[in-house]
C-alpha cells in the first residue's frame, strides 16, 4: 500500500507516519505543498492520497480536481480542520472518496484509510450527520452557490495574494482570475475585495497560518 501524505505541517506528517507504521507493507511518501503533491503523484501513483485542504500554494480542493485529471481513479482521503458542509461537499464533488477531520480518533482514521484504499467511501460520522441536517435546513449557507474554484480564490485572497499571484497559483490567466473575482463579488453581494476577505474569514475560509510566507 503506497500512501502519499500531503500536509504542510511536519508534526502532522510525522504523526501519520507513526500511525501508518502499524499497517503491513505500507510505504509512505510526503509532500508539504500542492505542487510537491502533484509531482509526487505523477512520479509514484500512490494507492491513497491523504490530503489537507490548507496548503501554502495550491489549495486542497484545487489539488483534488487536478489529481482526478491526472488519474480519474485516484483515491483521495481529505484530512482537514474544516468540518463544515461547504468544504465537505465541494471536496466530495471534486472527487475525494473520503473526508475526516483532524480531531478524528486514530483508530477511526485507520478505518477510513482502509476503506478508501479498498475502493469504498468514508465520511466521519459527525461530519456525515452535519451534512444530513444541513440538507434539510431552510436557510441557505452564505457560500452555498460558490464553486470549488471560488472557494480557492477566496482562500488565497485571505493570504493577501494579488490577482496575478492567484492566477499563477491556479494556472489561469490574469483576466480569468479577475473575472472570477468579480463573479464572486456578485454572488456574495460584496462591494470590494476587502469585503470578500471579511466574508471569507467570517465563514472559516482563512487558513490558520494565513499570512505565512
Amino acid at each position: 500500500m503506497n500512501i502519499l501524505i500531503v500536509d504542510d505541517h511536519p508534526i502532522v506528517r510525522a504523526g501519520l507516519r507513526r500511525l501508518l507504521a502499524a499497517e503491513p507493507a505500507a510505504e509512505v511518501a510526503e509532500a508539504a505543498t500542492g505542487r510537491e503533491a502533484l509531482s509526487a503523484f505523477r512520479g509514484g501513483r500512490p494507492d491513497l492520497v491523504i490530503l489537507d485542504l490548507n496548503l501554502p500554494d495550491i489549495g486542497g480542493l484545487e489539488i483534488i480536481a487536478r489529481l482526478k485529471i491526472i488519474d480519474p481513479e485516484a483515491r483521495i482521503l481529505v484530512l482537514s480542520m474544516h468540518d463544515d458542509h461547504i468544504h465537505v461537499t465541494r471536496a466530495l464533488q471534486a472527487g475525494a472518496a473520503g473526508y475526516v477531520s483532524k480531531t478524528i480518533p486514530p483508530a477511526e482514521l485507520l478505518v477510513a484509510i482502509r476503506r478508501v484504499v479498498g475502493g469504498r467511501t468514508y465520511v466521519e460520522h459527525e461530519i456525515a450527520e452535519g451534512l444530513v441536517f444541513s440538507s434539510i435546513r431552510t436557510a441557505p449557507h452564505p457560500l452555498e452557490n460558490l464553486s470549488s474554484r471560488d472557494l480557492e480564490i477566496l482562500r488565497l485572497l485571505t493570504q493577501g495574494r494579488s490577482l496575478a499571484q492567484i492566477a499563477d497559483a491556479l494556472g489561469i490567466g490574469y483576466k480569468t482570475a479577475a473575472n472570477n473575482c468579480s463573479q464572486i463579488k456578485a454572488k456574495l453581494r460584496a462591494a470590494s475585495t476587502a469585503d470578500l476577505v471579511r466574508i471569507a474569514i467570517q465563514h472559516g475560509l482563512a487558513d490558520c497560518d494565513a499570512g505565512r510566507p
